[in-house]
């Protein structure tokens, strides 16, 4: 083949460094459309983008030519420069989670990111990002999970 294609959905997730309530509705749409505008910068398709005071969610269709490690590294490094101009001690945690999605669940995953106030209004964050790791078989420590 003379081109590379591919189809690559990743269901990204992050959080605020010790997951502080930073994330406030005062710039949540801007923020949430800036993460949205890196993702283009860099050649993909933000499909949805959204989340609460102590973290995000995106869904995102990236080109074959980045890795997720690179998607979230540059989507952290210059989302956090953008609000340091507004909160200067703002920070992500260090890690993040993603997972793969078919293109045939990507309505349910846009569903489950547009409702994420609902559903935080009963599941911790902790709590969700256990059931990430479980449904796709990932066994981490926990220790080495929330730091």
């Amino acid at each position: 083949m003379s081109h590379t294609c591919g189809n690559v959905l990743l269901h990204l997730i992050f959080s605020t460094r010790e997951r502080r309530p930073l994330i406030t509705p005062e710039f949540r749409a801007d923020l949430f459309a800036y993460l949205g505008g890196i993702i283009r910068e860099m050649g993909g398709t933000a499909f949805i983008v959204n989340g609460t005071a102590d973290h995000v969610h995106m869904l995102v269709r990236i080109r074959p030519a980045h890795s997720p490690a690179e998607i979230a590294r540059v989507v952290k490094t210059n989302s956090s420069r953008w609000i340091r101009e507004r909160i200067p001690d703002f920070a992500w945690q260090t890690g993040y989670g993603v997972f793969s999605v078919s293109e045939s669940n990507a309505s349910s995953v846009t569903k489950y990111i547009a409702t994420q106030a609902q559903h935080h209004s009963k599941h911790s964050f902790q709590d969700e990002f256990r059931a990430f790791l479980q449904k796709n078989g990932i066994v981490v420590d926990e220790k080495y999970l929330w730091g």
